[in-house]
């Protein structure tokens, strides 16, 4: 079983990803995103280091997933705090031109070789609340994020998600969750993915309504 989980920046997925884990008794992969050495200069000007900051992404998060999804399913489940796809969304966001076509050309390339999850679970949050996310986790690159781009990124984000038909997507609307101090919210969550994948135990009826 492969689990990946995505949303916009701030929704919680590497701490949802942490809090599954024991659930599922599974492995863990983290997106090393702390590894890219333009991310701090691409918040400060996204036009002159965006090709930099998306190329140094794909590649690693290529490297990545070639070395470890593959092994780490061999030997058991795997819950992953991001898809490799994510990266395109990003890249038509960031991109444009001649920068662009070059990215999809190489992505396209990489994609081919990557495993896909058995289930996506998307995290969905509206921007204002992905925003006080980000400014309580403090992160000194993210320190002076903007709305806007946090606003594109949500909405590329739905209408990514939106028509999937290729993979089983669970889609959470997390605005009302609080999965790390309410038990109850992080049960319902993996509940719900248990239902998703047809693992028991599972309830058809879920008694936690979100909002």
């Amino acid at each position: 079983m492969y689990i990946a989980i995505e949303g916009v920046i701030g929704v919680g997925k590497t701490t949802l990803a942490r809090l599954l884990q024991p659930h599922f008794e599974a492995q863990l992969i983290l997106e090393a995103f702390e590894e890219n050495p333009f991310l701090s200069d691409f918040y400060s000007d996204r036009d002159r280091y965006a090709f930099q900051t998306q190329i140094f992404f794909l590649l690693s998060r290529y490297r990545q997933q070639i070395e470890n999804v593959n092994p780490l399913l061999g030997s058991g489940d795997l819950i992953a705090d991001y898809t490799f796809e994510k990266d395109a969304l990003f890249a038509r966001l960031n991109l444009k031109g001649d920068e662009l076509n070059t990215y999809h050309s190489v992505y396209h390339a990489l994609s081919e070789q990557i495993q896909p999850p058995d289930l996506i679970v998307f995290l969905k949050a509206d921007t204002q609340v992905a925003m006080q996310r980000i400014a309580m986790r403090d992160r000194s690159f993210e320190r002076n994020m903007d709305y806007n781009y946090i606003d594109d990124l949500n909405r590329a984000y739905d209408d990514f998600f939106r028509d999937r038909k290729a993979q089983r997507v669970l889609t959470i609307d997390t605005n009302l969750l609080d999965f790390v101090a309410q038990v109850d919210h992080l049960e319902n969550i993996s509940t719900r993915i248990r239902a998703a994948l047809g693992i028991p135990p599972f309830q058809t009826e879920l008694p936690f309504q979100e909002g």
